[in-house]
């Protein structure tokens, strides 16, 4: 099969790939400039897209799990062959370089593969003379999956693969930040499976809470931030959907005196910046020994500085724009908030364009109540922390709303995994940047999120227990 990566970009609804009655633009931010139009999906594409996932239900559902595995296997293959050939357009669209691009595709590969490879448990829970309780994890019906534009494609696999193994037929609402290359993998995949088992509607702001709002969708599995979750699950509550939501993050890094600053200031810059630090569990506090701080914080300077940022398409980029102009502006505001407090800013070099760029920039040592320090920037701009007490950096790293990641840099695993257990958390990682597994739930504590992604746990958020009783023959 061909696919057009291009142009004639068309939502999939019921195996059929539909234009849709109006459209809206694509903007890359690179150039700020419109590049591509998507359609725009109203009430009756979702009611349809509803309507066909309905119908194909029972027969996905009773499909054998043996069978939907293959399926899940087939379509890694064939979203890794399609890597290469998808990647410009997702530098188009999202603004990473080309290489970050093909490995987001990648990524979306190895998590259906890995997910291919679960079962759905059975367990008997009880059994005496008279009677045998068996407890069945069986699918939910018809889910909602609202992705968005940071990991379009890598967030959607979190999505996708356990709600499609565990027998759900899914309605797909990609970010209208990055709607194309979600398209187009409609296109793709629509192949693989039964008609309306996948259906892929774009669309604007008021797409998403028609979808929570649907009496036909049972859950809703989002990712975004914490403010929309919220809304997500107020507009979820009439029907009482469950839902999974994946929220925002405030993510701290403790850095002890005895780190091996050589291993760890350049983990620590990627940990902090890679996608241009539009990553949820991104560093987005550091916390620096005061011994050493000086010395982190010059080195992290000297790798900013000469850090490439630039167009994505362009060869040697190593850090892209900003996805969009209200990310580029929130970033803007957060610096100039330190300089009119009178934080010393230590930045890198950024094009001078109109697309969405924003140099590497570190705060040094602001007040913990600033708003670089206690609002999430999704965006290239750290404060940097001194400590010198231990408990005390713990207190400060737990002192928020949010609990989704955080990361410990040490050369005494035992002290880090001491200092883990006291974290605020859903995950912990020790000398690395945070990296999800698609072995581990994916969880956030507090406001980051309700429910996991990932695992054996995230492929339970797409089932319900059934326990079935049966008596024994007397």
């Amino acid at each position: 099969m061909t696919i057009d990566w291009t142009s004639d970009f068309r939502m999939l609804i019921g195996g059929e790939m539909v234009a849709g009655e109006a459209s809206f633009d694509v903007v890359n931010p690179a150039t700020a400039k419109v590049f591509a139009q998507a359609p725009d999906a109203g009430e009756a594409d979702l009611d349809r897209a509803v309507a066909s996932a309905a119908r194909a239900y029972p027969g996905w559902r009773d499909t054998p799990i043996a069978d939907r595995r293959a399926t899940l296997e087939a379509a890694a293959k064939l979203l890794f062959q399609n890597a290469e050939a998808i990647a410009p357009l997702f530098t188009m669209e999202q603004g990473r370089s080309l290489e970050a691009a093909k490995m987001e595709t990648m990524g979306m590969s190895a998590w259906f593969k890995a997910t291919a490879r679960r079962d759905l448990p059975f367990e008997v829970v009880h059994e005496d003379a008279r009677t045998r309780c068996e407890v069945h994890r069986v699918p939910l019906g018809v889910v909602g999956a609202i992705v968005p534009w940071n990991s379009p494609l890598l967030l959607l696999g979190w999505k996708l693969a356990p709600a499609l193994l565990a027998g759900n037929t899914i309605v797909v609402k990609p970010s209208p930040f990055t709607p194309l290359c979600t398209l187009k993998l409609g296109e793709l995949l629509s192949p693989l499976f039964p008609q309306g088992v996948i259906n892929i509607l774009s669309g604007g702001d008021a797409l998403g809470p028609m979808m929570t709002r649907h009496p036909g969708i049972a859950k809703i599995s989002f990712t975004g931030s914490t403010a929309t979750g919220k809304r997500v699950m107020a507009g979820a509550a009439d029907t009482l959907k469950k839902v999974t939501l994946e929220l925002g993050g405030n993510d701290p890094a403790i850095v002890l005196a005895d780190a091996d600053l050589d291993k760890v200031a350049p983990a620590l810059f990627m940990s902090a910046f890679i996608n241009t630090a539009q990553v949820c569990i991104a560093t987005k506090r550091l916390y620096i020994h005061d011994a050493i701080y000086d010395d982190l914080r010059d080195r992290l300077h000297a790798i900013a500085k000469a850090t490439n940022v630039g167009n994505g398409l362009e060869p040697g980029t190593v850090l892209g724009p900003l996805q969009n102009a209200a990310q580029k502006a929130r970033s803007q505001s957060l610096i100039a908030s330190a300089r009119e407090a009178g934080y010393p800013v230590l930045q890198g070099d950024a094009p001078q364009c109109d697309g969405f760029f924003v140099p590497v920039t570190l705060i040094d040592n602001p007040a913990d109540d600033s708003r670089v320090v206690v609002e999430e920037a999704f965006g290239p701009v750290l404060p940097l922390l001194r400590f010198t007490d231990l408990d005390e950096v713990i207190a400060r790293a737990n002192a928020t709303d949010y609990g989704l990641g955080a990361t410990i840099w040490t050369s005494d695993i035992a002290a880090a995994q001491a200092i883990a257990a006291r974290i605020e958390a859903g995950s912990v990682w020790i000398n690395t940047p945070g990296m999800p597994a698609p072995y581990a739930p994916f969880t956030g504590h507090k406001q980051s999120g309700i429910g996991s992604e990932n695992g054996q746990d995230g492929l339970l958020e797409f089932t319900q227990p059934k326990s079935i009783h049966i008596p024994k023959a007397a």
